[in-house]
């Protein structure tokens, strides 16, 4: 079966080119699975693998205690600006523990992050601008078993993870084509709709109104490099997504579960906006760690991302929090603070990020996703022409694939 998943995530998730360099950060504790990912990775062509393993409990470590911990090392930021300058490729394997730095002060992860973003602005541009793929995906671990099912269990994580993203059929490659063409179907509906705005509510309170950009697009399932090579950003995926109007939000948002953020878990929270950014928000636990996020840089109290994901999918009906923003994501409706995509615009691809925010689009150093879908969550969009109508229904579209 992780011969199935590496083949998925190399062919499918990466479309590696042959003679392309393939990147991979990965924990130290799934050796065995970078081995067949390699394997994988350079039998579909690739020229080199490059592989830099990180160690959750020496990360841990590094932060409580080195110097400079907010800098990022030359070796760091050349790595990726460099093998981006040649055309590589990323695959990002996630599966921390989403406990483990909350003794650490947030303002040294706020910090790095931004550190790396402007030391590394040649790889961000090149991923933002589809010229290099980049996929995410999960691992199974230790610590981050513990953390869902309350002891350790990475054979039964392992089967979660391979579930969810359906390898556990005959034929995942295939099964992930005719996904890519009902994510077509979801997307090519509602950018027909020519919508002016969404609004959100639920029974936790949210009551959120959403003007979108003229020329919006969503995007979702598959993503096109500009040289036309199609390739899926995350693995598992559920979601279709667009960039909001920046100053184009109104209302209160309620988290409808825990976010981990960087070792930090944060829960029952909630936000209220006024043209397009956070002007009040509160959490029961790690509200330090969400001002952190929102005071990160000008783009950061205001939203880069929404994102449509039914209630009735795959990992939803797990009724399962895994902890980890990649799988829970796709669980439920989500909304992003931060960075907005180019691709979420017409043409946006070829525009620059002055253009993209005369456009309406948010510009930020962080992207931070929170989910805010509920069984009873409905969305009603309103046209360009007036027309109102049902875009989500008691959790879902008004109809399903």
């Amino acid at each position: 079966m992780f011969e199935n998943y590496a083949k998925l995530l190399i062919q499918v998730g990466l479309h590696v080119k042959r003679n392309q360099i393939v990147v991979i950060q990965a924990p130290v504790e799934v050796y065995s699975f970078v081995e067949a990912l390699s394997q994988e990775a350079f039998r579909a062509g690739a020229k080199d693998v490059i592989v830099r393993y990180r160690d959750e409990i020496i990360s841990h470590h590094r932060y409580l205690y080195a110097d400079d911990v907010e800098k990022v090392p030359s070796y760091v930021s050349d790595l990726y600006n460099q093998t981006a300058k040649k055309g590589a490729c990323y695959l990002y394997l996630v599966g921390d523990d989403p406990n483990l730095m909350k003794d650490v002060d947030p303002k040294k992860f706020t910090n790095y992050r931004k550190a790396f973003r402007k030391d590394t602005a040649f790889y961000r541009h090149q991923l933002d601008f589809m010229h290099c793929q980049w996929c995410v995906a999960a691992v199974a671990t230790r610590s981050w078993s513990k953390q869902i099912y309350g002891h350790e269990d990475t054979h039964r994580l392992w089967q979660d993870i391979l579930r969810i993203c359906h390898v556990d059929e005959k034929d995942p490659v295939d099964t992930w084509e005719k996904r890519k063409q009902q994510f077509e179907k979801r997307v090519d509906w509602i950018n027909s709709l020519e919508l002016r705005s969404l609004h959100y509510r639920n029974h936790l309170g949210t009551d959120l109104m959403v003007e979108l950009p003229e020329h919006y697009r969503f995007a979702g399932g598959n993503s096109l490099l500009i040289d036309g090579t199609s390739y899926f950003a995350n693995i598992p995926t559920e979601e279709i997504f667009a960039a909001p109007l920046k100053k184009g939000i109104q209302g209160k948002l309620v988290a409808s579960m825990p976010l981990s953020h960087q070792g930090t878990l944060i829960k029952d929270f909630w936000f209220q906006f006024k043209d397009g950014k956070v002007i009040d928000f509160d959490a029961k636990e790690g509200k330090q760690v969400l001002a952190e996020i929102l005071s990160t840089d000008a783009g950061s109290s205001y939203i880069g991302e929404i994102a449509l994901v039914p209630y009735d999918s795959p990992i939803s009906n797990y009724h399962q929090i895994f902890y980890e923003t990649l799988i829970d994501e796709n669980a439920s409706c989500h909304f992003a603070f931060g960075q907005s995509y180019p691709e979420c615009i017409e043409k946006g691809l070829s525009m620059t990020s002055e253009e993209l925010k005369e456009h309406g689009l948010n510009q930020s150093n962080i992207h931070v996703d929170f989910m805010v879908g509920t069984k009873d969550l409905q969305i009603e969009g309103k046209t360009r022409k007036g027309e109102e109508i049902t875009i989500f229904q008691n959790g879902n579209f008004p109809w399903f694939d």
